[in-house]
């Protein structure tokens, strides 16, 4: 390799350094500015490849999605002074590459710091001005609304950023309200459980008052029924006994001898003391009857 080669090569190298340190692309998802000597000459950088004088002019980007701010739980105090403990998130973009730039220095984080206490102070506001029920689910998609834009209207010209949301993940009373709260759901509870069994002890009463009841009716309407059924047959028995009696009366006597025999001697186990010259013998001792 002779010295002419080795040139060639040194003025190549030369030449892509330069180009590398001129050619800067700035890809969609990003926001950039240029810097002359840490100095802010061009903000919002389209996306694209641009050029820059080489050890002058410096590039700063930054992500252009929608980020997430996730403050830490704060305690605020409602209308009535009750305190709650709101644990709540924010969606944010930078909208002015250059103002975020000259009020933050490029630092995410001392953007999220300073956004934060805006927040904080968007939802203590907020907070003051309703009730208990209204920051939880009475009016709270118009607190985040009315807080979103009480927000936009300051941080987008300190910040150069836009609030694209506030959300509230979750509203919490402090440990001491959380048990007298606690305490007291459960008395009422409690109270609510005794009025329902004593309503249902009471409608048990009148269910077994009226079954009773109408347990007395169908046996009253069954027993009538009986008696009258049996006073028929019985009525009819009669007509049937006086009938034959008075169609066979030795007849209707010997069957009512054998009807008395069959129940009389239907345990085995029964011992009769009867004089034999009873009448109850009478068709034992004879077949006339006499």
């Amino acid at each position: 390799m002779n010295n002419r080669m080795i040139s060639t090569l040194v003025v190549v190298g030369l030449v892509l350094l330069i180009a590398n340190s001129s050619i800067f692309i700035v890809k969609e998802i990003e926001r950039a500015v240029q810097l002359r000597f840490g100095e802010l000459v061009r903000d919002d950088i389209p996306p694209g490849i641009h050029f820059k004088v080489p050890w002058m002019n410096q590039v700063r980007k930054f992500d252009a999605r929608v980020l997430t701010l996730d403050a830490p739980p704060e305690s605020f105090f409602t209308v009535q002074k009750k305190r709650l403990i709101v644990d709540a998130f924010a969606k944010w973009r930078i909208s002015d590459v250059g103002a975020f730039y000259r009020a933050t220095g490029g630092s995410e984080q001392l953007a999220n710091d300073r956004l934060t206490n805006r927040v904080n102070d968007g939802l203590r506001n907020q907070f003051g001005t309703r009730t208990l029920h209204e920051v939880v689910s009475g009016e709270r998609d118009q607190l985040m609304k009315n807080l979103t834009d009480e927000l936009n209207t300051t941080v987008k010209t300190e910040l150069g950023v836009e609030v694209v949301d506030v959300r509230v993940k979750r509203i919490d009373l402090p440990t001491e309200v959380s048990e007298q709260v606690y305490r007291r759901m459960r008395a009422e509870r409690e109270k609510e459980a005794r009025q329902l069994r004593s309503t249902g002890l009471e409608e048990a009463e009148k269910i077994r008052a009226d079954a009773d009841r109408q347990r007395t009716i169908i046996e009253a309407n069954a027993y009538r029924e009986a008696e009258l059924l049996r006073g028929q047959g019985d009525a009819e028995a009669t007509s049937l006994y006086a009938a034959a009696f008075n169609k066979d009366r030795e007849f209707y006597t010997f069957m009512r001898s054998l009807n008395a025999y069959k129940a009389s001697f239907a345990n085995k186990g029964d011992i009769l003391l009867v004089d034999p010259d009873t009448d109850f013998f009478r068709y034992l001792n004879s077949q006339e009857g006499k």
